[in-house]
């Protein structure tokens, strides 16, 4: 089975090409490793830590890079059954985070500190991830077709 954890180069560039000064929310899916994998180097390497415990240093350390984007978590839940889809894609946590914009995305995944000290957490934890690009809709619902 593929596993995903990061965009590929394709999906990237199609990303960067929507419209960058209009909200966005992603939605993420994630499966965590039994066993966190810290590379050799990191202050964690070598500790006993579970994927989870490491998927929780990464929320803590993004906390402060989602707020200086003016960044958010919108819903976070566990997820249960899969109801229509393939139940081998079982998931064990589902959010979805607003940014003000495209841009502010990509100003965090570009940003050195987030590369440096807050990915290694993710990388170390995620197993498999989807993260889909969305746009909000307005009140009413309209699809805007």
């Amino acid at each position: 089975m593929t596993s995903y954890s990061d965009p590929d180069r394709q999906a990237w560039e199609v990303f960067k090409g929507l419209p960058r000064d209009q909200p966005i929310q992603m939605l993420n899916l994630i499966r965590l490793k039994p066993r966190a994998e810290y590379p050799e180097g990191h202050p964690d390497h070598g500790r006993d830590l579970s994927g989870a415990d490491a998927y929780r240093a990464y929320g803590r350390a993004i906390g402060p890079v989602f707020e200086k984007l003016g960044a958010r978590q919108v819903w976070a839940g566990v997820p249960q059954v899969m109801v229509t889809g393939p139940a081998s894609e079982g998931w064990e946590l589902a959010f979805i985070a607003e940014y003000p914009s495209t841009q502010a995305f990509i100003d965090m995944v570009r940003d050195p500190h987030y590369r440096e000290q807050v990915v290694p957490h993710r990388t170390a934890a995620v197993a498999d991830s989807r993260l889909l690009c969305l746009s909000p809709l307005a009140g009413d619902g309209d699809l805007g077709h």
